[in-house]
């Protein structure tokens, strides 16, 4: 008989490594944390798989879903590799040039402007020339490919980026020099394969990304499949990618830049999973860790993506969950700045050596700290019992803190919360009301070791008034990698007026970008009748410098330009309040290709019968003072139980705080749903 299997979603976070696993054949799920392993990250995930074969030893490892920060740092680090960069005669000097806008408005040099991340003795030009329509004006010759690949080797570079003129409308020559490279160099990377789309510096700034970091991931990779080998993993390593999707490790090889953002998608695919699970269209989500907070919208089941982020101030265009990321999290370190304001992050005591109240040499008040001097969190055990927190440590770092600036304990503790809690708004806001969403019909997902404290505080200040606090919040991204689907997203740039096109000239352009995404996903053994599409249009008026994306839908009437027009229109208004006569254009066509996720919600087990209270313990709010706080063991909460606030849930990986006036209901999969009175 075949021995079972479970499925395992890993997260690894700045501070903990999280692990959710599904048991089929027992049909419960398995979650964890431990502490991340900076700057060996790969160290943390292959001990949490050690602990779950330990605890686990009749079951074998199947499809191991991994959401992962290693391109992510290797951006911030600038720990990429030695590359060269093949581009068009005359746009060698695109990465220098950038863009005209500036960081610094009233500095000469603009400090914060970018470096380019390739120097010049590593640029290379190649003689040819393709039009805006994709018209060969001068072909590429053999001898210019000799000689550039020749260029490139005497460099001493070790990846490669090829990034010509209009290679979105004529890939032809990329390819051409792409085979060549290939055979000298292992690391090759290609704008047409990358980010076909118009924008030459952001086009070339995304492949030479993706090229830098194709050796350290795909080494990242190579390890820990070696590895799970060694565990008897008989399914496949997957890849979070940035859209909330999956990909194959091979695919997480040749294009890395798809996995910067991998650990927040994750999430916001758990959270999507949960909407559909408990019927409703449209939440924030809010994910609070150890070092930072990452923020998303939800609208009519779909995340909010973009076309283009930042990292490390690097432009990179690739299709991603709409995260906002800022550094507040339950380690984010409190300070003074130079004009004696209360700051709260970016700084973070992290993993080493932690909040003070952890005991392991961390000296400075943090906002855990804060928390647990005002009676949040329990004074007794976090994080599973894995770390014991002393009390005393965090009074003395905040009363250290509150007496340096002539405040009390408890006021220096709300000060700091306050203000993690404002810099955290200023996120939500952005990502919602500054996008024209109407907060009045949302929920606040919150998950994440922290999320679920600060929630109710949040959303009182948002006026939302409805907060669910997930089951497996603690573990929430590493639950969403089961959860997450298959996708792999295209785009084709066309420059036409959706004025002059027809419904047939819409489904023809759309016909080439799925052939080639249904092609992938076939070689990955994926029956087309599993496969689901979605397309989309980055539209914008004539003479716009800027597009946005809509949505179409899949069936053919949605592709009638008449409809793309007054979609347009409505979805103009709501982003800028006006629309205009002017014709709109098409830039670039999109499709999403996804296969559904796998991932299960068990139901709580039947006939649990309550009698969670734990027992009572002081805790002081703003509009109480210091009062009396009931707490609850969240694993022997009833479906359908009731609670009034001021209480504190608990469970092995995080705590649910509600908050004087506020009602908390338990729903039949043991997610908590708290409401404002």
């Amino acid at each position: 008989m075949e021995q079972a299997t479970i499925r395992v979603g890993i997260d690894v976070g700045g501070t903990f490594t999280d692990i959710a696993a599904w048991d089929a054949a027992n049909r419960r799920l398995i979650s964890f944390k431990l502490p991340s392993t900076p700057p060996q990250l790969a160290e943390g995930v292959l001990a949490a798989l050690s602990q779950l074969g330990e605890h686990n030893p009749d079951r074998r490892l199947g499809d191991v879903i991994h959401a992962t920060t290693a391109a992510t740092n290797a951006i911030l680090e600038g720990r990429g590799a030695d590359t060269a960069l093949v581009t068009t005669a005359g746009f060698r000097d695109v990465l220098e040039i950038g863009r005209q806008s500036r960081f610094d408005l009233y500095h000469p040099r603009d400090p914060d402007r970018p470096l380019p991340l390739i120097p010049r003795n590593r640029r290379f030009e190649v003689a040819e020339r393709v039009t805006i329509k994709g018209e060969v004006v001068r072909p590429l010759t053999a001898q210019e490919i000799t000689r550039s690949v020749a260029q490139v080797k005497a460099s001493g570079a070790s990846a490669v980026a090829v990034c010509l003129l209009h290679s979105y409308g004529f890939p032809d020559h990329e390819r051409l020099l792409a085979e060549a490279l290939r055979n000298v160099f292992e690391y090759v990377s290609i704008s047409s394969e990358i980010n076909a789309e118009f924008r030459e510096y952001e086009r070339t700034n995304t492949t030479v990304v993706n090229a830098m970091l194709m050796p350290l991931v795909g080494r990242y990779i190579d390890h820990l499949e070696t590895k799970l080998g060694a565990h008897k993993l008989c399914g496949r390593l997957h890849i979070v990618q940035s859209n909330g999707g999956m990909m194959t490790s091979d695919t997480a090889r040749r294009k890395p830049i798809n996995s910067t953002i991998s650990g927040p998608a994750a999430g916001v695919a758990a959270a999507r999973s949960l909407l559909r699970q408990i019927g409703l269209p449209n939440a924030i989500t809010f994910d609070m860790g150890g070092t930072s907070t990452d923020v998303c919208v939800i609208n009519q089941g779909e995340a909010t993506v973009t076309g283009e982020r930042r990292i490390g101030g690097q432009p990179i265009r690739l299709s991603s969950v709409d995260i906002e990321t800022i550094g507040a999290g339950g380690g984010s370190v409190a300070w003074i700045d130079s004009v004696g304001a209360l700051k709260v992050g970016p700084q973070s005591a992290a993993a080493s050596p932690g909040p003070a109240c952890y005991g392991a040499g961390g000296t400075e008040a943090t906002v855990t700290d804060a928390n647990l001097v005002l009676g949040y969190l329990s004074p007794d055990a976090v994080w599973g019992g894995r770390i014991k927190v002393k009390p005393e440590l965090a009074e003395r770092a905040v009363a250290g803190f509150g007496a340096k600036h002539g405040l009390s304990l408890l006021k220096a503790a709300e000060g700091i919360i306050e203000i993690a809690n404002s810099n955290m708004l200023r996120a939500l806001r952005l990502v919602s009301v500054q996008r024209g969403f109407d907060l009045r019909d949302f929920v606040l997902v919150a998950y994440g070791g922290a999320g679920p404290v600060h929630a109710g505080r949040i959303a009182q200040e948002l006026n939302v008034s409805h907060i669910i606090a997930p089951a497996l919040s603690g573990v929430f991204s590493a639950f969403g990698c089961l959860a997450t689907d298959i996708r792999y997203d295209r785009v084709m740039t066309v420059f036409r007026k959706v004025d002059d096109m027809t419904l047939q000239a819409v489904e023809d352009l759309f016909a080439q970008v799925e052939a080639d995404v249904l092609e992938e996903l076939q070689d990955q053994g994926i029956a087309r009748g599993s496969v689901g599409l979605q397309r989309s249009m980055d539209l914008r008026y004539v003479g716009q410098n800027y597009e946005l994306e809509l949505p179409l839908g899949h069936t053919c009437n949605r592709s009638d330009p008449k409809r793309i027009r007054e979609g347009f229109d409505r979805l103009h208004e709501r982003m800028y309040k006006y629309v205009t006569k002017q014709p709109v254009e098409c830039v670039n066509v999109r499709l999403s290709a996804q296969v559904p996720g796998q991932a299960t919600w068990p139901l709580l087990p039947e006939g649990q019968t309550g009698q969670a209270l734990r027992g009572m313990r002081t805790a002081h709010f703003r509009e109480t003072g210091t009062v009396s706080l009931s707490v609850f063991d969240r694993d022997r909460l009833a479906a359908e139980e009731v609670v009034q606030g001021p209480a504190a849930i608990e469970d092995a990986w995080s705590t649910t705080l509600v908050y004087p006036g506020q009602t908390l209901r338990v729903d039949k999969y043991g997610n908590l749903h708290i409401s404002n009175s």
